[in-house]
């Protein structure tokens, strides 16, 4: 069974990732907030996350025994 995506839908999803977490940098990331912090720390380790779910092609959701 092979359903490994393309190269393409891979760039395409981290194009929209990248422009999804700029956005979300610039309302709710680092400068605002309390202490200057923000949620930029979250958002930055959500986005490796999702990252690399994208670059390896890893499930984190699916549990199987």
């Amino acid at each position: 069974m092979d359903d490994r995506p393309g190269c393409l839908s891979g760039l395409l999803k981290l194009f929209l990732l990248d422009k999804v977490f700029d956005w979300l940098q610039d309302r709710f990331g680092y400068g605002n907030g309390c202490m200057g912090c923000g949620c930029g720390l979250i958002l930055t380790v959500i986005f490796l996350g999702l990252a690399a779910s994208i670059l390896f092609g890893t499930n984190w959701f699916h549990i199987s025994f």
